[in-house]
């Protein structure tokens, strides 16, 4: 198989829901804010974490909340988390083929490593592009770049990015790759078709067969 998949990790390899919620509720307390419902927060789960927490402070308090956020993400929030069912099964299948895959997400590098090494799927990735701890390298389009210039830097590779919300789809039209929506995440069908995704699934296993399907094509 003859393309190179970029993987989204929140909402798109794993669930992040309850840790990621547990630590902007964390945070927003630190400040004496009230705490939304979770399920107010669900739409927190993709961005740019400075992005999300301009929503509630000031921007001059910005890194503070996310110092806040990450004292207890990095500490108990980044384990509060569960793999997709058939996301194992569908890694497996991609590197059999000959896939090659990375994963590209907003969220620290470093964080990124500890998840995917914790819940067994850091072995199927080449490469996992995130940001900085400073914010450096946090948009999508600049984690994708970066994805590619380690990865498929003469752009000969067919290269698909797959995610589940709007920064996904649009970061993949800024750097010219084609893209994948999904929606067992916490982006909505309508989130998705908005933002341009012109190809969405709803299942790993379709997801694989759509990417067999580019396969084949740039091989033709």
């Amino acid at each position: 198989m003859e393309i190179l998949c970029l993987f989204d990790l929140d909402g798109t390899l794993t669930d992040p829901k309850e840790g990621i919620t547990n630590s902007f509720a964390y945070a927003l307390k630190a400040f004496h804010l009230a705490v939304p419902d979770a399920s107010d927060l669900l739409k927190y789960i993709g961005p740019p974490l400075r992005e999300s927490f301009g929503d509630f402070v000031p921007a001059g308090q910005i890194e503070a909340a996310v110092a806040k956020f990450r004292e207890y993400y990095t500490v108990t929030g980044l384990l509060e988390n569960r793999l997709y069912d058939g996301m194992i099964d569908l890694l497996r299948k991609l590197k059999a083929d000959g896939a090659m895959l990375a994963i590209a997400t907003s969220k620290v590098t470093e964080y990124a490593e500890k998840i995917a090494s914790h819940f067994g799927f850091r072995e199927y990735f080449d490469f996992i592009s995130g940001c900085e701890m400073d914010g450096t390298r946090s948009a999508k389009d600049e984690v994708i770049a970066y994805a590619l210039k380690k990865m498929n830097p003469d752009n000969k590779i067919t290269t698909v990015m797959i995610g589940d919300r709007m920064h996904d789809i649009r970061g993949a039209q800024k750097t010219g790759i084609e893209s994948i929506g999904i929606t067992w995440g916490y982006g909505s069908r309508a989130e998705l078709h908005e933002a341009g995704a012109a190809r969405i699934v709803d299942t790993p296993e379709e997801l694989y067969q759509m990417l067999s399907k580019f396969s084949e094509i740039s091989a033709g």
